[in-house]
């Protein structure tokens, strides 16, 4: 079979520094993550290397402000570094995505004080963010957390547990969304919570289907004591913080399940335009040639769509709608791109020997994290039609 190597995407970028910095994050992806993406997946080997790598390069906070470290980047260019990132390996792309996310609360509520003190590091000194809002028996229904923080005179105690962690147990910082007063969505408060903070312990990691290099664990709180000046924004500011974050987070998602999607189909052509059966590439047939031109169209369309809501964003304009469709569609679309890898390569595709079958594996998980598929419809449901009418009795 002749190697064909994937064309790399053709993008549109504002300026010739996102130029750089696309040809950076392919280079990184090529020399330094996907060569050894398969054989440490397996190993459920996390990368931090890989990371400590992006940081050095101004890859890890590029949506941030160059003042504190970051690079300054519109979302529009930190997306599609993502994406590049996310095609060489899921376990980064999403690592990069949860890391930005774990920065959102103190970049955008934290006091200057705070931002001076904290944001250096934390987006461009090496260090690695876990974001910490879902529990055990509050998922979809975060405003029901149960994690207590308790007012102890100039320092807040923390108790409960977290669970679905990225990162949980190795990262050196969490953002932890902690009950500091009434049920529901006002009692809730923010505290950034440093990762050898005492008390705080993590979990062994979930045994997953995919993604088994990138830890997920549950997160323990046992009396975790932080200061009054951890806290981020107002008390009770906390659930609004969260999700303002998710709502830029979810971008991150879709661009990294475009970035599996586009992985997949490079993979797919390649083997379908080198497999010969009945005399010619079976990339002849229709059959085949069809589910190709599917894939892609779809591909082309969920990176437009990320790409006009982060262009929202990137204006101040308002896109919680737009973020929740662009994740549906986005990880919808690598869900399918990857079965149809599989199918393009039939009993090849379903064995650890190519890559298709570890990528369909992953692309699962990207319809769950930061809100389901079926959450996101209700969100967009909202923003057309209003809440919906609650009934009693």
């Amino acid at each position: 079979m002749p190697d064909r190597a994937p064309q790399p995407v053709d993008r549109q970028l504002p300026t010739d520094e996102a130029r750089d910095l696309i040809s950076l994050a392919r280079d990184i992806a090529q020399r330094e993550i996907a060569p050894r993406a398969a054989a440490e997946e397996d190993a459920g080997h996390f990368p931090r290397e890989v990371f400590t790598l992006l940081s050095r390069s101004g890859l890890l906070g590029l949506p941030y402000d160059s003042e504190y470290g970051g690079g300054d980047q519109p979302y529009e260019v930190y997306l599609q570094v993502l994406e590049e990132l996310a095609a060489a390996r899921l376990t980064v792309g999403l690592g990069v995505s949860v890391h930005s996310l774990s920065c959102h609360a103190l970049a955008n509520y934290g006091t200057k004080q705070q931002q001076v003190e904290h944001l250096p590091a934390m987006l461009g000194g090496g260090l690695l963010g876990a974001y910490c809002l879902s529990e055990p028996s509050s998922g979809s229904d975060a405003a029901s957390l149960r994690t207590k923080a308790v007012r102890d005179g100039d320092h807040w105690v923390i108790d409960g547990t977290k669970a679905w962690i990225t990162h949980g147990g190795i990262a050196d910082f969490y953002t932890v969304m902690a009950r500091t007063g009434e049920d529901g969505p006002r009692g809730i408060s923010a505290f950034l919570v440093p990762g050898d903070a005492p008390g705080l312990s993590g979990a062994a990691p979930e045994k997953k289907m995919g993604m088994k290099g990138s830890p997920t664990a549950q997160v323990h709180f046992d009396g975790v004591r932080v200061p009054d000046e951890r806290r981020i924004g107002e008390e009770g500011q906390g659930f609004a913080i969260a999700l303002s974050a998710l709502d830029s987070g979810r971008l991150g998602i879709a661009a990294c399940a475009i970035g599996l999607a586009q992985a997949a189909l490079d993979e797919a052509v390649a083997y379908a335009t080198g497999r010969q059966q009945f005399g010619r590439p079976i990339s002849d047939f229709q059959g085949l040639r069809f589910m190709l031109a599917d894939m892609a169209t779809q591909i082309e369309a969920g990176r437009a769509l990320y790409l006009a809501a982060a262009r929202l964003r990137d204006a101040g304009r308002p896109f919680a709608k737009q973020a929740a469709m662009a994740k549906l569609h986005c990880t919808d679309t690598a869900m399918k791109a990857t079965i149809d890898a599989v199918q393009v390569l039939g009993g090849y595709g379903y064995t650890a020997d190519f890559p298709v079958e570890r990528y369909m594996r992953e692309a699962k998980v990207l319809q769950i994290v930061e809100g389901t598929n079926q959450i996101q419809r209700m969100v967009i449901a909202r923003h057309l039609a209003g809440p919906e009418a609650h009934r009693t009795g």
